[in-house]
């Protein structure tokens, strides 16, 4: 089979199960994004050569955190006690990881600790926002998403054609991502606002602002998630590795499908919380 083939076959089971577990039930987007949270966390511990132990803690942190987060969102008739002791829970894990450091020799405890609070800041909270923007319109995290993949495929467009003239393209950060250009930002970017203008047609944002808002919404996904998508390729170049792992035929890892998402999300999450 092509790796074509492979790709495609690949992304469109990936877009699938997103667009089900959005549309289907509050549990199916819960379990898969915890699962994908999981393997998200793995992954990144496994990068940065991290051991079987505090791999296996910090997917337990990153499973409370978002497992708390989308109980805050799901559970209306959930006592605001049982939360904060939730969260008290998340936080006394997060101490008893850092208190483990004096049983580890051998290790180096700041490393560990510094791997615990980035796996966490960095790719489980990202996922566990995902809940505010799903709590606030299905449609509104489907636009998320949906606005992620068309900023790539229009940057990658663009920045294709625009190669093609005399000149080339302008390189934004060619230490970090030599394919990368600010005529292939501006297209993702125009795409991105021409999808916005599309979800406030559809009446994805209400009616009062819903065009102001539904262009905003895009211009910062775009924004962010080519930022998001600049340093998971940093991290990549840092550690010396071209993907972050297997799991997706033809994609790479988790981190690689979603690292545009980690960076847009919690800027989404302010927006809605704020303006939505």
């Amino acid at each position: 089979m092509s790796n074509f083939i492979t790709r495609t076959l690949s992304g469109a089971v990936y877009v699938a199960l997103v667009v089900l577990s959005i549309f289907v039930h509050p549990i199916f987007f819960g379990v898969l994004f915890s699962i994908i949270t999981i393997l998200a966390v793995r992954e990144y511990h496994h990068l940065v050569n991290s051991s079987p132990f505090h791999t296996i803690m910090s997917m337990i942190g990153g499973l409370l955190l978002f497992g708390t987060t989308w109980l805050w969102y799901n559970m209306g008739d959930l006592p605001l006690s049982s939360v904060a002791y939730l969260v008290l829970a998340y936080l006394l894990f997060s101490i008893l990881v850092l208190v483990m450091g004096l049983f580890f020799e051998k290790r180096n405890p700041i490393q560990d600790w510094g791997n615990y609070f980035v796996s966490q800041s960095m790719v489980a909270l990202p996922l566990a926002m995902m809940n505010i923007v799903y709590n606030h319109g299905q449609y509104l995290l489907l636009a998320l998403f949906v606005t992620i993949w068309l900023n790539d495929s229009g940057a990658y467009c663009v920045g294709s054609l625009m190669a093609k003239r005399k000149g080339g393209n302008h390189k934004m950060f060619p230490r970090v991502s030599p394919a990368k250009s600010w005529e292939g930002l501006i297209g993702g970017v125009l795409v991105s606002l021409l999808a916005g203008y599309v979800y406030a047609k559809l009446g994805w944002f209400g009616t009062e602002n819903a065009y102001v808002y539904a262009l905003i919404f895009a211009f910062l996904i775009s924004v962010f998630g080519t930022l998001g998508d600049l340093m998971e390729s940093l991290f990549k170049r840092t550690i010396g590795v071209k993907d972050s792992g297997k799991f997706m035929p033809g994609h790479g890892g988790v981190l690689d499908r979603f690292d545009s998402i980690l960076l847009a999300t919690p800027i989404i999450a302010v927006f809605v919380m704020m303006f939505l």
